[in-house]
């Protein structure tokens, strides 16, 4: 039996698509098909149900599943423990949200790189609906977002969340401290509507009986700096993209009378039978994050006032 053709029924059934599946393998549609349909011939049985245009297992499909699993799994074993243990090149399909990319995602990809020297990287920074979709469907190996992702054969992880702050310019906000009545009056920046920081920042005021002056959405934590360097207005960030931005920002942390809830994140990963990179990137990522999040403080050439 072809391990390669066991491989290429496990991401179909996987995701649900030979056209994803094929994207996955870096095959083409008909190659994909063509081995699926041999190794139907070399079962006797049919593994998938073409009846109709809705993807669908057959029964005998459901079963070899199982065993398709066990036996790429036991190739990896085999590999590892008869093999060189030379490092081999990775691809890794790496999705993150832009809160992650300004905090800890560029550093600890650094880190990642010297313990995986082989690694070819494929990053994408998006928001979390699109990281989700990205996941479900497969063209994503592993998303940092703020939602965990729910689909068939993706395992989830909470990482540490990040702590989030009203951010201003020290020219114009000057005060110590900001009553959230003082802060309601002006003009206030977070990210997308619908998104977590936008939802809890509008729940934050109506909790408190009150009704923000005007709440901007904008997707790029970047453009949210410029624009209050500018003096457009404060915005709400995570404290620690704030602490790596400041080498080229001038801002300000404004303590607030009231407490900010933090932003939760997640690490969502499709489990790969044939390799364990992806298990060993996450636990890289979630030792790096939660080491950071214990480590103290080091002081940058830009301090940020407050």
């Amino acid at each position: 039996m072809n391990l390669r053709f066991v491989e290429a029924f496990y991401w179909v059934a996987s995701l649900k698509s030979i056209s994803r599946a094929a994207d996955k393998l870096f095959l083409t549609q008909s190659a994909m098909s063509s081995r699926i349909a041999t190794l139907e011939d070399e079962l006797g049985v049919l593994l998938l149900d073409r009846r109709d245009k809705q993807f669908k297992l057959t029964a005998a499909g459901a079963r070899f599943l199982v065993y398709a699993q066990k036996l790429l799994e036991l190739q990896r074993e085999v590999k590892a423990e008869m093999g060189s243990g030379a490092p081999m090149a990775v691809s890794m399909r790496i999705g993150a949200i832009e809160s992650v990319l300004h905090s800890w995602l560029i550093p600890w990809l650094e880190k990642l790189r010297e313990e995986q020297p082989g690694l070819e990287l494929e990053l994408t920074v998006e928001t979390t609906p699109i990281l989700m979709d990205q996941i479900q469907r497969g063209t994503l190996d592993l998303v940092f977002a703020v939602l965990p992702a729910s689909a068939d054969g993706v395992r989830n992880r909470a990482l540490p969340t990040m702590d989030m702050a009203f951010v201003g310019n020290p020219n114009l906000h000057k005060k110590r401290k900001y009553r959230l009545d003082e802060l309601a009056e002006m003009e206030l920046l977070t990210f997308q509507k619908g998104s977590q920081p936008h939802v809890t920042l509008l729940d934050l005021f109506r909790q408190n009986q009150m009704e923000p002056k005007r709440v901007h959405a904008i997707s790029s934590i970047s453009a949210m700096v410029q624009l209050v360097q500018g003096g457009f207005g404060v915005a709400l960030l995570p404290k620690a993209a704030v602490q790596r931005l400041t080498g080229f920002a001038s801002l300000k942390l404004l303590s607030c009378d009231a407490r900010l809830q933090a932003l939760p994140i997640h690490a969502s990963y499709r489990k790969d039978p044939t390799s364990q990179t992806v298990e060993t990137v996450v636990k890289s990522a979630i030792a790096f994050v939660e080491g950071a999040s214990h480590a103290p403080k080091k002081t940058v050439k830009n301090p940020i006032k407050g």
